[in-house]
């Protein structure tokens, strides 16, 4: 991309705005979906505008249109040049564990020869191993390792996270995680969105007594962290032989009456009926979903429930199984798309999720797109803020090296992110942070 330019204002009688992107070849804006999420055949209308460009003054959007137009009515101190390039709105990624210590590759290889995802927790390891790390790491630690992390993120063109807490499993660590999530999104530039995930394992000094563990859910850490202000989200590990239905219900029923909404990871292993289970709470997101049922998803769209789709979890976990996307689509349920990020999902690109959405979930490019702005700020509940390129909204764009809206599902394996905007500064540059 070219150097900003500079502009002589005095020549010209046009509004002053803080910065303009001009000549996109593609301008992806996703307009029109701020009130509710785009779904069935709504999930391809991109909303491309030929050499377009936005005007954006004191963080906030403009104006959007063609280039043309823009240049017309606005003059800026800087001015960045994305000819031939596509520009879209900042990738939402919404479903992150992303605090955590320590890492697991030595699970790699018990996976290729067979383990799988629960034999691997019952023996002590997965989730479990990841809680031994996080609760021996400091604040300080944590923080540190979240902030690289959150760096990568941006390189890669991701402004905005769900984050989830889970690894602690104590009120003290619990509250660390989501201490650091707030601590991060205070620090900017990525925006984090804080989930209470106490829910995700039943920790080994409960085993055989879950019923204990989750009246202590209920009855002292939610209040604590509502009290607190510490999350927006309350989630569960809905799956057998962990927390099952009646156990998550009472959770997410729990938060809920406190402030908390909910959400749930639902229906991954096996069809316990989460997504039946998402619809009766009013949960904004399901997510998962590799084995919901046919009931499970007709009450989700009833019921509103985004599902919220991750094709690299079963790509890391080595299944042969993915969300059938399809069939939410043509069910007339939103979706949403994100990483799955953690100690078993180590992915920072949201450029390779859409890239997966279209391989393994068949998923267009454009449906993709659309899963990893609009519809994922819907499942943040977002929307009004971030997700399109819209007047009012906040200026977080990503403009990618690549002349086409469908190389994000296309080109695999190097990221195609030149220039990132987050809250109208210019974060990354020529693929680096600035």
């Amino acid at each position: 991309m070219r150097k900003p330019q500079k502009e002589n204002r005095y020549t010209l009688s046009r509004t002053d705005v803080d910065l303009i992107i001009e000549h996109a070849q593609q301008l992806i804006t996703a307009k029109g979906y701020t009130q509710r999420p785009a779904k069935g055949p709504e999930m391809e209308e991109l909303g491309i505008i030929q050499d377009g460009a936005v005007a954006i003054a004191n963080g906030r959007i403009v104006a959007v249109s063609k280039s043309e137009e823009i240049l017309s009515k606005y003059a800026a101190n800087e001015r960045l040049d994305a000819s031939g390039k596509i520009t879209t709105p900042g990738l939402i990624d919404a479903h992150t564990h992303f605090v955590f210590a320590g890492s697991r590759e030595s699970e790699l290889e018990q996976k290729i020869k067979g383990a799988s995802y629960m034999e691997i927790l019952q023996k002590g390891g997965g989730i479990l191993r990841t809680v031994r790390d996080t609760r021996a790491a400091s604040k300080e630690t944590l923080l540190q390792t979240s902030r690289e992390r959150a760096k990568s993120l941006l390189i890669h063109g991701t402004t905005t996270i769900e984050a989830k807490s889970g690894y602690g499993l104590t009120l003290h660590d619990e509250i660390k995680s989501l201490e650091v999530i707030n601590s991060l999104n205070d620090e900017g530039p990525l925006t984090l969105i804080p989930t209470f995930l106490g829910a995700h394992a039943i920790p080994p000094e409960f085993d055989g007594r879950v019923d204990e563990y989750v009246d202590l859910i209920i009855v002292d850490w939610l209040p604590q962290i509502s009290q607190r202000h510490l999350a927006q989200f309350c989630d569960v590990f809905c799956e057998k032989n962990v927390f099952e239905i009646d156990e998550s219900r009472r959770i997410l029923l729990a938060g809920k009456r406190l402030g908390l909404m909910p959400r749930i990871h639902a229906d991954e292993l096996y069809p316990l009926g989460g997504a039946e289970l998402a619809a009766e709470v009013g949960a904004v997101s399901a997510d998962h979903l590799l084995y919901a049922s046919d009931l499970g998803v007709e009450r989700m769209r009833e019921a509103g429930v985004i599902a919220t789709l991750l094709p690299a979890a079963p790509l890391t976990l080595m299944l042969d199984r993915y969300a059938d996307a399809r069939k939410f689509i043509t069910h007339g349920v939103p979706v949403a798309l994100g990483s799955d990020l953690s100690p078993s999902c180590w992915i920072e690109n949201e450029q390779l999720v859409t890239a997966l959405a279209c391989y393994k979930l068949k998923m267009t490019p454009a449906e993709a797109i659309m899963a990893a702005t609009i519809n994922a700020a819907h499942s943040i509940r977002n929307a009004h803020e971030i997700g399109s390129l819209e007047v009012g909204k906040k200026a977080d764009l990503t403009i990618f090296n690549a002349k086409d809206y469908r190389f994000l599902g296309y080109r695999l394996g190097v990221n195609m992110v030149e220039t990132v905007i987050k809250n109208g500064r210019v974060v990354v540059n020529d693929g680096h942070l600035t």
